[in-house]
C-alpha cells in the first residue's frame, strides 16, 4: 500500500533528536513521499530540511509564513514576499506556497496583518504558478475572499487539515482547491467533521498528519509522525465504503496531480 503525508512538519525541532528513526517508520508504513512545511525565513527549519533530504529524497518542500507569524511583517509585507520567493527559488524541492492563510481562534497577529500578508502570498503563488497549502480557523468567510480577490482563479491548493463545515468545503471545491484530512478525523467526537468528508469527491481528498501535532488513535497524546497517516487513510476509506488500498492510492494520485511528481 503506498500513501502519502501531504502536510508535516518533519522539520520542527520536536523531530531533530530522532530523524532517522522517524523516516524509517515512515517507509516501512508504505509511505511513498511527503510534504514538508517550511516557515519563512526559519533558517533552523532549513538547515533540517537540507538533512531530511539526504534521508528520504522523495520528500517534497513547501515555504510560507504562516497567520501566527504574519506580525512580524507588520508595515512590510514586500519582505514576507521577498523572504518566501528567495527560499523557494534556493530550495529545489519546494513544491508550492504555505502554509499561509487566516487564525482568529488564537490571533497571534492582528487580523489586517494576517490579511496583508495571505493575500500578498497568494498573489506570490499566482506568479510563481505554484498552488497554496491554506491554513484557516474560524476565518472561512474571509479566507474565501482572499483567495477569490488575490488568486484571480488561477490559484488552486489544498486546505489543510479540514475542520471546516459542509459550506466552507463546497466553496473550496469551487475554487478548484483539495481537502486534507488530519488525524482530527479519527476523533470520537468529529462526527460532524467524518459527516463533511463523506461528501468530498474522491479524486479531491488528501491526507496528512500535520506532524508532530494532532495525532490520530490510537496514537492521540503523543508526538505524531508521517507514519500515522495509515489511519487516516483507513477512516477516510470506510467513510466513502473503499478498500484501503483504493483510498490510498487515490489520495497518492491526487497530490502528484496538485503539486507534481
Amino acid at each position: 500500500m503506498i500513501m502519502i503525508d501531504s502536510h508535516c512538519h518533519l522539520a520542527d525541532e520536536a523531530f531533530a533528536g530522532d530523524l532517522e528513526a522517524v523516516v524509517d517508520r515512515a517507509r516501512q508504513a508504505g509511505l511513498q513521499g511527503a510534504m514538508v512545511i517550511l516557515e519563512g525565513g526559519n533558517t533552523v527549519e532549513s538547515a533540517q530540511a537540507g538533512r531530511l533530504q539526504s534521508l528520504w529524497p522523495a520528500v517534497v518542500t513547501s515555504v510560507g509564513v504562516h497567520p501566527h507569524q504574519a506580525h512580524q511583517f507588520a508595515g512590510d509585507v514586500a519582505r514576507a514576499v521577498a523572504t518566501v520567493r528567495d527560499q523557494i527559488a534556493a530550495t529545489p524541492s519546494s513544491r508550492a506556497v504555505g502554509e499561509i492563510g487566516l487564525d482568529y481562534h488564537y490571533d497571534l497577529s492582528p487580523r489586517e496583518v494576517q490579511h496583508d500578508v495571505f493575500g500578498a502570498q497568494v498573489r506570490l503563488a499566482r506568479e510563481l504558478r505554484l498552488p497554496v497549502i491554506v491554513h484557516t480557523r474560524e476565518a472561512d468567510a474571509d479566507t474565501i475572499e482572499i483567495l477569490e480577490r488575490d488568486g484571480g482563479g488561477e490559484v488552486a491548493g489544498v486546505f489543510h487539515c479540514f475542520t471546516g463545515n459542509a459550506a466552507l468545503a463546497g466553496a473550496a471545491l469551487r475554487l478548484g482547491f483539495y481537502i486534507s484530512a488530519a488525524g482530527i478525523v479519527t476523533f470520537p467526537k468529529a462526527s460532524e467533521l467524518r459527516d463533511t468528508l463523506k461528501t468530498v469527491p474522491l479524486d479531491r481528498l488528501l491526507t496528512e498528519t500535520d506532524s508532530p501535532f494532532l495525532a490520530p488513535v490510537p496514537y492521540r497524546g503523543k508526538r505524531n509522525e508521517p507514519a500515522h497517516v495509515v489511519r487516516v487513510v483507513e477512516t477516510l476509506a470506510a467513510l466513502h465504503g473503499v478498500a484501503t488500498e483504493a483510498m490510498a492510492a487515490q489520495t497518492a494520485a491526487n497530490f502528484r496531480t496538485l503539486f507534481g511528481p
